[in-house]
């Protein structure tokens, strides 16, 4: 944390350092007459107690980086710490990673000793130099005249034709972000396999050397790539060193237990675009999703109370859709059987890492949710029949003794057209996973509830009916019509279970169109026009994941 907090200051600090400028022992670290001949590679190469860190280099690669336009300052440990014995075994595990098709800024050895030690730019020091660099790995170190981190400098401010050359007493340790600890972790690289698929290396203008401009495009003299991973920046920027995290992680043991828990919910129909691909993105991101927490947004006395992951939306996106419940985020979880509970607690450079054999986040905390769909919402009603169109939307009033106790406060009333006629109002349900057991509610309001003066035939019970459509495996629509009447009761806010513990047989989770589909029916026939009404007042429809009562 200090190390942020020097990067902050400083700024500052070298604005002060600015101000001192005309001193004869700042100024010498950019008299010409004291650059050296030659590159840093050919510094390094030649220095007689640097042999074990130049072979690192010229086995890695790096010779070539060292040699080129780039500027550079490089902090090399020397032979009397960083031994013959310690550099082959790094070359051996590069050459290793390599034979296995690791990409090169991928490779250990590269990201964690050479990048370690290597950082973009000249960072001259002097007395006033107190600075937090980033090296070539994005890891932040603390830079002062005398030390690197907690590194003794032994030699300073070597300047040569395209970068600085420093050595120091021992190697840089390497203190590994959230992200990069669980590839290192044996337990929790099945996590680490399917994030760091998403990883890739996109150029960086700003940091590359531009050349000469040949029809119209620049060449660029050395290119630099910066590694991304949009997966993360949807879920949280866990190898970020700029921001705190935390990241409970399941085991590899976890991991295979809740996929074959997870995938049967995910079956597509064969016609989906990408089936296969949504089926393996789905059910690993149903695992992930919920298990990383910013620290920025949960300050450590809140964090005790409730844990926001970076998943959980929004109290006002929560009320856009309709979602009672705050999904994504758990309630004491430090206590005996909290999320956090029982996990190792493993510090990283931006972070922690709570690994988890005993994986406590529920599926119902998270992923499988409760869908509720406005009967008012137009983008929602697939079907009428026999109803006066567009469908009349009524309000509760605040001085009505229903309102709030209405969803939104507003509702649709579905007109028959004509008068004695059957209406059927039909609305899409997005985000049904499969095989998951659904219990179906429709909420149905009394007219009282926009008009206290009522006449008797307006508040009559209704007699319904439902129909269910899904699509079935191979993309073909499948009906199940459900023959038993329904009666409402008028005088109240009435939510009616139309359908108990239904399993649909296939998945239309995150996809564009809505595959499930209620059809309500008002089944009052002309022989019960007198007693009961025709007319179907709809506040919205509820599905819920079936829950046995524990």
């Amino acid at each position: 944390m200090i190390y942020k907090y020097i990067k902050h200051i400083s700024a500052a600090l070298l604005a002060g350092m600015a101000l001192a400028g005309c001193s004869d022992e700042w100024n010498e670290h950019y008299d010409a007459s004291a650059v050296n001949d030659g590159t840093l590679w050919q510094a390094i190469s030649s220095q007689s107690d640097l042999t074990h860190f130049a072979s690192v280099v010229k086995a890695c690669g790096y010779d070539v980086v060292l040699d080129g336009s780039q500027t550079y300052s490089v902090f090399a440990p020397t032979d009397a710490t960083f031994s013959a014995a310690e550099a082959d075994s790094l070359i051996a595990e590069f050459k290793r990673q390599q034979s296995a098709g690791t990409r090169p800024n991928d490779n250990t050895v590269v990201r964690q000793f050479l990048q370690n030690h290597i950082a973009l730019y000249r960072h001259p020091v002097s007395s006033l130099t107190l600075d937090s660099i980033t090296m070539m790995n994005n890891k932040y170190e603390v830079l002062t005249h005398t030390h690197l981190g907690n590194r003794q400098l032994l030699s300073s401010n070597a300047l040569y034709d395209n970068g600085l050359l420093f050595t120091i007493d021992r190697k840089l340790d390497y203190f590994p972000n959230v992200f990069e600890y669980l590839g290192h972790d044996s337990e929790l690289d099945s996590v680490y396999q399917f994030l760091n698929a998403y990883s890739v290396y996109e150029f960086d203008e700003t940091k590359s050397v531009p050349g000469e401009i040949v029809d119209g495009q620049t060449v660029y003299l050395d290119s630099v790539s910066v590694l991304i991973n949009p997966l993360l920046e949807s879920f949280g920027l866990i190898d970020s060193e700029d921001s705190t995290y935390w990241m409970v992680c399941p085991t590899n043991d976890e991991w295979s237990r809740l996929l074959a828990e997870y995938e049967p919910y995910f079956n597509y129909p064969n016609n989906v675009a990408r089936r296969d691909s949504m089926f393996r993105v789905g059910t690993r991101q149903a695992i992930i999703g919920g298990t990383i927490f910013s620290r920025t947004t949960n300050p450590d006395v809140a964090f005790r109370d409730s844990a926001v992951s970076t998943s959980a939306p929004s109290s006002l996106v929560r009320a856009l859709m309709g979602n009672d419940y705050p999904y994504y985020t758990y309630f004491r979880p430090f206590d005996a059987g909290g999320v956090f509970y029982g996990t190792d607690d493993i510090v990283c450079s931006n972070g922690h890492v709570l690994k988890a054999r005993d994986f406590r986040i529920s599926k119902y905390e998270t992923f499988l949710q409760t869908v509720k769909v406005e009967a008012e919402a137009i983008q929602s009603q697939d079907t009428i029949i026999n109803a006066v169109e567009p469908l009349v939307v009524r309000e509760v009033v605040s001085t009505n003794p229903f309102y709030g106790k209405v969803s939104g406060n507003t509702f649709v009333e579905v007109q028959p057209d004509p008068a004695t006629a059957q209406v059927t109002v039909q609305y899409k349900i997005p985000n049904i996973l499969s095989n998951v057991g659904y219990d179906i509610y429709a909420v149905f309001v009394p007219a009282t509830a926009y008009d206290t003066l009522a006449v008797a035939e307006t508040t009559r019970p209704n007699i319904v009916r439902t129909t269910l459509y899904w699509s079935d495996q191979n993309g073909r629509e499948a009906r199940r019509i459900y023959n038993k009447d329904l009666t409402t009761r008028p005088d109240v806010v009435d939510t009616v279970q139309l359908v108990s513990n239904y399993t649909f047989p296939t998945c239309s989770y995150g996809l564009a169109d809505a595959a499930v589909k209620v059809a309500i029916r008002s089944n009052v026939r002309t022989n019960q026009t007198s007693t009961h009404s025709s007319t179907l007042r709809l506040d919205c429809l509820i599905v819920r994941p079936h829950r046995e009562a524990e």
